[in-house]
Parts: C-alpha cells; sequence; structure tokens
C-alpha cells in the first residue's frame, strides 16, 4: 500500500446500493465510513431515511450516523468542519477512508469547501418561514422558480428548510443563490475518488419503490406518530415523513400519502442525479456490475 492518501467517495441517487459496497470496500481496506446524508445523521430518523441496518453498522465503523438530534442546529459548514476533522483523525493511521451517502451539498462541502455568503439577517429567514407556513410548500418554489431558475433544477423541491435558504441569500444579498455557488476546489491533502453509481431508470425507480414498501412493514408509519408532535421542525420536513404528516392530520388518506412518498422519493433520485451530472471528476459506474475490485482498478489507473 502506498504512503497517497485517498478519501473514495461512493454516491448516487437513493436507493441505488451505495451501503452494501461501501461496506464491502472498507473491510476490504479496513478503514472506516463516513457519511455524507444530511437525513441519517439524526438520531431520531431511522426507518424513513433507510438508515443502514444495526448489523451493517457494527461490519464497519461508520460516522456521523445517528450522531445529532433533530433539535440541534446542524448545518452544512458544521458538517465540513466536523468531517473534515475526523477523515484527519482517520487519515494519522489509514490510507484510505470511504465516504458515502447522497447529499451532493455535503460531499461539495468537503471537497470544494463551502460558498462564503454574508451573513443573513435573521428576520429575512424569520418573514419566509411565516410565509412557508401560512402558504405552504408551493409558495416557496413557485418563488424560487421564478428568482433562480438554475438552483430550482437542482435543488430538493420538497426540502423547505433548502428553499428558504435560497431565498432568504437572494433577498439577503441581492444575488441569486446558485451565483453565490462556486466550483474551486479546496487544497486536499488527500487524493479524490468520486465515484457515482447508477442503474437503469426503470429499475432504479422499482428499488425505490420496493424500499417504500419495506418500510412500511418496518414500522415507518409508528415512526412517523412519535415523531408527529416535532413536524414543525425543518429536519422533517422531508420525503418519507411530511407526506404521512398530512395523512395523521387528515388532509389526505393513506393511499394518497403512500403513494406520493414513492413519487417524490423518485423525484429526488432525479434531482440528485443531475447534481452529480455536474460534478466534474466524477466516475460513473454500474452498480450492478461494479465491485470492490472494480473500484480499487479505477484508483489504480488514476
Amino acid at each position: 500500500m502506498n504512503e497517497t492518501r485517498h478519501l473514495i467517495i461512493i454516491t448516487g441517487p437513493t436507493a441505488v446500493g451505495k451501503t452494501e459496497l461501501s461496506i464491502k470496500l472498507a473491510q476490504h481496506l479496513e478503514t472506516e465510513i463516513i457519511s455524507a446524508d444530511s437525513r441519517q445523521i439524526y438520531k431520531e430518523l431511522k426507518i424513513g431515511v433507510a438508515r443502514p441496518s444495526e448489523k451493517e453498522l457494527n461490519k464497519v465503523p461508520h460516522h456521523f450516523i445517528g450522531s445529532h438530534s433533530i433539535q440541534e442546529s446542524f448545518t452544512v459548514a458544521d458538517y465540513e468542519l466536523a468531517a473534515s476533522e475526523k477523515m484527519e483523525e482517520l487519515f494519522y493511521g489509514k490510507n484510505y477512508v470511504i465516504c458515502t451517502g447522497g447529499t451532493g451539498l455535503y460531499l461539495k462541502s468537503l471537497i470544494n469547501g463551502l460558498d462564503r455568503i454574508p451573513r443573513i439577517d435573521p428576520s429575512i429567514s424569520l418573514e419566509l418561514q411565516d410565509l412557508f407556513e401560512k402558504n405552504g410548500l408551493e409558495y416557496l418554489q413557485a418563488k424560487l422558480s421564478n428568482l433562480d431558475p438554475e438552483y430550482f433544477e437542482k435543488v430538493d423541491l420538497n426540502n423547505s428548510r433548502r428553499l428558504i435558504r435560497a431565498l432568504e441569500v437572494y433577498y439577503g444579498t441581492g444575488r441569486k443563490f446558485s451565483d453565490w455557488r462556486t466550483e474551486q476546489s479546496k487544497k486536499l491533502p488527500y487524493q479524490v475518488h468520486y465515484i457515482v453509481l447508477d442503474r437503469p431508470r426503470e429499475e432504479l425507480y422499482y428499488r425505490i419503490n420496493t424500499r417504500v414498501d419495506q418500510m412500511i412493514q418496518m414500522g415507518l408509519l409508528e415512526e412517523v406518530k412519535q415523531l408527529f408532535k416535532y413536524r414543525n421542525h425543518r429536519s422533517l420536513q422531508t420525503v418519507g415523513y411530511s407526506e404521512f404528516f398530512q395523512y395523521l392530520e387528515g388532509k389526505v388518506d393513506y393511499d394518497f400519502a403512500l403513494e406520493k412518498v414513492k413519487q417524490h422519493t423518485r423525484n429526488y433520485a432525479k434531482r440528485q442525479l443531475t447534481w452529480f451530472r455536474g460534478v466534474p471528476q466524477a466516475v460513473w459506474k454500474s452498480a450492478s456490475d461494479t465491485d470492490v475490485k472494480d473500484i480499487l482498478d479505477s484508483i489504480a489507473d488514476k
């Protein structure tokens, strides 16, 4: 093993098969996994965010899974700092570290750094939050589509927190959020191997629908019920929870909510793929044909 340090990123859309491959790769390299999933980081969210099972977590040490509470403030800037520190710690004794997850902004923060947006007046965020509570998610979506169509095409449209963040930047700086986003990589003390797993669209959508059905069997609705009192927390304005909150509030019936979870998850996967296509160093691989040897061969070729 050479002395060059390597950060191997295994990413791709939700349900593509990142977890299994990442664990096998980490076991082979005798290293640990840093999660880059902005929802799995919360300890209260398990079934609805497809957190790895206890059996999987016990195979390899994982970091930033179930590590924070939904009642804590944890921003992408917090993630960048904490994950970078953890990588530095791991690289003291290892030449390889695996990072896996589908949150593009988390991954971007690790390899590009964050855009240094000026501090925004908190009153702007409060006003936007109030408008969201009065007018709903569609109001934020329409505003962002009009003011920043570039970011509208990439953002998770069901994540009110991100919509509000983009709008508050626009109103607070006079510039679109997409204009603030930079593509200049920060200088890193390790080589980055950015691998995107993909599957044929019909196959991916089948896996998504099947996984949602499995979540129901595992007790997703009970998990949502336990979190119902926290439904207004920003971290819970997300796929798999917001739809069933509406069901529990009597706004929609069960079958409608279930179908919306599947639809919104498929939509999210599509937006993830759009994001990854914009990553210049990404190497795309078929999830069904890629194994540990294939990943290692790709690294050796660089």
